[in-house]
């Protein structure tokens, strides 16, 4: 028709259909999953370009180990593998309305663990036919959905699946997903919404490992990569302080902190004191100075501490129970000229400073901060971004993850104090893995009794602030009344104390004053089975056990808290081990003479590496050199790490006599003697003195009396321990008191010399 132009192109318009079908992918369902998942996650997927057995002209079986933490961590390892995952399932989730239809779609495989044993070997025979056709598998070797974000026990079982079948093991790692509404930390995981949107996530893949390979090697290989996940990612996580501020942005209205003295103040009265504090000492705080701080736990003592972390200031708890001596080496290795201390304190505790630190008395400090100075403070805390707030607070510059938070000093037990500086990023990841073990609850407390200078003490301040969970302190946790008082009046839930402590409260406190208490965390020394079932069968509620050192921030390993019900996830916590190790913490084994790895269940030096370990001791190179290799600490403790990955601690190597060539355990001695007397610890302190003839001999201080003394004696016999590890009875010394430290740990120093001076004068 004239006037219309007609185009040949549109001929091919009929033809589309058959065009698309060559432009989409083969896998439509793997394109819609990533297209979804994209919108959701920045998903960070490491490792892949390096496995050749997942390439997609590869036809090798594969059989996909991964961590499962959280809902949507199958959707994406289907997603990001270049090759069809068929994952295996148990079959009534694919009988489920809801994910059945998806995993259905994925090609996934049904296995029935209630079925009859012939029936669930018959469907683990598919899977493993599957492997040998090619296929690319994905099991999830823990059984079930972990909802602390650790690996849970792997199924041994599970290695029988690729044995034989010439397929490559590939173990995964899945994270960060955990944090937002897809985790199984709470009962409507689906209901909680994510921090952030996009979220982040990792799927981080290892290297492939033999078909023949145990669950114990692969378990050890998802938790290396959990640990460079971590490491990889910390850089963008915040200092302590921010979390802090952003807690009490979110709800300033609650409860921070109390103490018996001071009362207890809202979360926006501890910003506001640490704002109008930190801007009273900007004069006093000179840039680059390291703080010094004599205080104890109080209201004073916490509002300090986020005071010198919005200033940018490295802060020094000093230990006022090392004394004069003890403080003063603190002092000089630190480079303190003042320290910000209290009047009132020096008074009651009977302190002196050490020669050449200059006071500067909070007594005085609090009356220069007036009406005026709280108001900015007020409007600095409600209206500054928080870059802006740490100049106002005197920061010299954006304060860092690897800026120095704090200098903790060792309890100098076996020799003079060692320096642990740690960083926010130190700090911040074993927070973080703390939390993801230890759900908390709103409206949880804290009891805050362990002193500032102890890196628990430290940490459990911290751990309140950047949760947004009360802390209730007191300085004397020897103060067995007012304890009690205090955790029913302000309803602790929370308690972070030694065995000694959990003993002493066992025998004094009424059970009704601990009502309220629903997790109970004992660490800084072995809590034996006599104080565990003591407290339990006072309080009903089983106390768990945490492990950790002041140069790993401190925590490295923790238990599942084990409820006052039959609660499912006591399955997971095991009495006499301090658990798993904490979200981004590898652990090993090794020969404490050769260095070389040790198998499972093998006793051996226990080493650590994560973003929690300090980077060296403070102008101690020769120290750090000792204790620092290639990233991992030697802790200095005999452990075993059973086949399903939990730690049991054994010894101190530092606690161990060479006894006529053979090591002797002194913690084993002890533990066995406390046992034997049904004796509180710490009845029996075992130490060790030189002896011509053997190398060293035992020495027994104990407060015992004479008779209860031959019971436990003889109980050593009973309990099948060799000959060698038995003390004589003239080598067992009767004194007033068992020297301890602060924190109710033994004072191996004191110990030894007590034994000598006594030793000596016997003779």
């Amino acid at each position: 028709m004239e006037g219309v132009q007609t185009h040949w192109w549109w001929l091919l318009v009929p033809l589309a259909p058959l065009f698309l079908v060559f432009l989409l992918p083969r896998d439509p369902v793997r394109l819609a999953l990533r297209l979804m998942l994209s919108v959701l996650f920045r998903t960070r997927v490491e490792g892949l370009k390096d496995l050749t057995a997942l390439s997609p002209k590869q036809r090798q079986g594969v059989l996909l180990v991964p961590n499962h933490v959280d809902f949507v961590d199958a959707l994406l390892i289907a997603a990001y593998v270049p090759r069809r995952v068929r994952f295996v399932a148990p079959l009534e989730t694919l009988q489920d309305r809801s994910l059945g239809p998806l995993l259905r779609a994925l090609g996934a495989v049904g296995v029935d663990a209630s079925a009859p044993l012939k029936q669930t070997l018959r469907d683990l025979r598919k899977v493993s036919a599957l492997l040998r056709a090619g296929e690319v598998v994905c099991v999830y070797a823990g059984g079930e959905l972990g909802r602390r974000g650790v690996l849970l026990p792997f199924q041994r079982g599970v290695e029988h699946l690729a044995r034989g079948t010439g397929a490559s093991i590939v173990p995964v790692w899945c994270g960060r997903a955990w944090s937002g509404g897809f985790s199984a930390t709470r009962e409507r995981a689906w209901w909680t919404l994510p921090e952030e949107v996009p979220q982040q996530a990792d799927v981080w893949f290892g290297s492939a490992l033999a078909d023949d390979t145990d669950m114990h090697t692969v378990r050890r290989a998802v938790a290396d990569l959990g640990e460079r996940a971590w490491q990889a990612q910390a850089p963008k996580r915040t200092p302590l302080h921010h979390g802090f501020v952003k807690s009490v942005r979110r709800r300033p209205w609650r409860r921070a902190v109390y103490d018996p003295l001071r009362g207890g103040i809202r979360r926006y009265e501890a910003l506001v004191g640490a704002i109008a504090l930190a801007r009273a000492m900007r004069a006093t705080w000179q840039p680059g100075e390291t703080v010094g701080v004599l205080l104890p736990p109080s209201v004073a003592g916490v509002v300090v501490q986020a005071a010198a972390a919005l200033a940018g200031r490295t802060i020094v708890n000093l230990n006022y129970t090392a004394g004069p001596a003890g403080m003063g080496s603190a002092a000089r290795q630190a480079n303190l000229t003042r320290v910000l201390t209290s009047k009132v304190f020096l008074q009651k505790a009977r302190l002196e400073l050490p020669a050449g630190l200059e006071p500067v008395w909070a007594e005085d400090v609090a009356r220069r901060i007036g009406p005026r100075q709280r108001l900015a403070a007020v409007c600095a805390a409600l209206c500054l971004p928080i870059g802006w707030l740490e100049r106002y607070c005197g920061a010299p510059r954006r304060i860092g993850m690897d800026d120095v938070a704090t200098i903790i000093f060792s309890s100098g037990s076996t020799g003079e104090p060692k320096g642990v500086p740690l960083t926010h990023r130190n700090l911040d990841a074993n927070l973080a893995g703390v939390a993801q073990v230890v759900h908390l609850e709103t409206g949880d407390c804290l009891l805050g009794i362990l002193p500032l200078f102890h890196s628990f003490g430290y940490f459990a301040t911290w751990f309140a602030l950047e949760n947004g969970i009360g802390l209730a302190c007191h300085a004397n946790p020897l103060d067995v009344e007012t304890i009690g008082r205090m955790v029913s009046d302000e309803r602790v839930t929370i308690l972070i104390a030694t065995p000694t402590f959990l003993s002493m409260y066992t025998k004094k406190v009424p059970p009704e004053q601990f009502a309220s208490l629903r997790i109970a965390l004992a660490g800084a020394e072995r809590l034996t089975n006599a104080v565990a079932d003591a407290f339990e069968d006072r309080f009903g509620l089983a106390p768990i056990e945490g492990y950790g050192a002041t140069e790993c921030s401190p925590v490295i390993a923790v238990s599942v808290p084990a409820a006052r019900d039959t609660s499912p996830e006591r399955r997971h916590w095991r009495r006499g081990s301090v658990g798993h190790p904490l979200l981004g913490v590898a652990v090993r084994v090794v020969n404490p003479d050769t260095g070389e790895g040790l198998p499972h269940n093998t006793p051996g030096m226990l080493l650590v590496k994560g973003a929690n370990v300090m980077s060296g001791y403070l102008g101690r190179p020769d120290l750090t050199a000792e204790v620092l290799q290639d990233g991992w600490y030697r802790t200095g403790d005999i452990a075993r790490i059973d086949l399903d990955g939990y730690v049991w601690i054994t010894d101190r190597l530092s606690r161990f006599s060479k006894i006529a060539g053979e090591m002797v355990p002194h913690g084993r001695i002890e533990e066995t003697l406390h046992a034997a007397a049904d004796a509180v610890y710490p009845t029996f302190a075992v130490t060790a003195l030189a002896d011509e003839r053997r190398g060293e001999r035992l020495v027994v201080l104990h407060t015992a009396d004479e008779s209860v003394l031959d019971t436990a004696l003889a109980g050593l016999s009973k309990a099948g321990l060799p000959n060698l590890w038995i003390p004589r009875r003239e080598h067992c010394v009767r004194v007033t008191a068992i020297p301890v430290l602060g924190t109710g740990k033994l004072d191996l120093r004191a110990l030894k010399q007590l034994a000598q001076e006594l030793t000596s004068v016997s003779k």
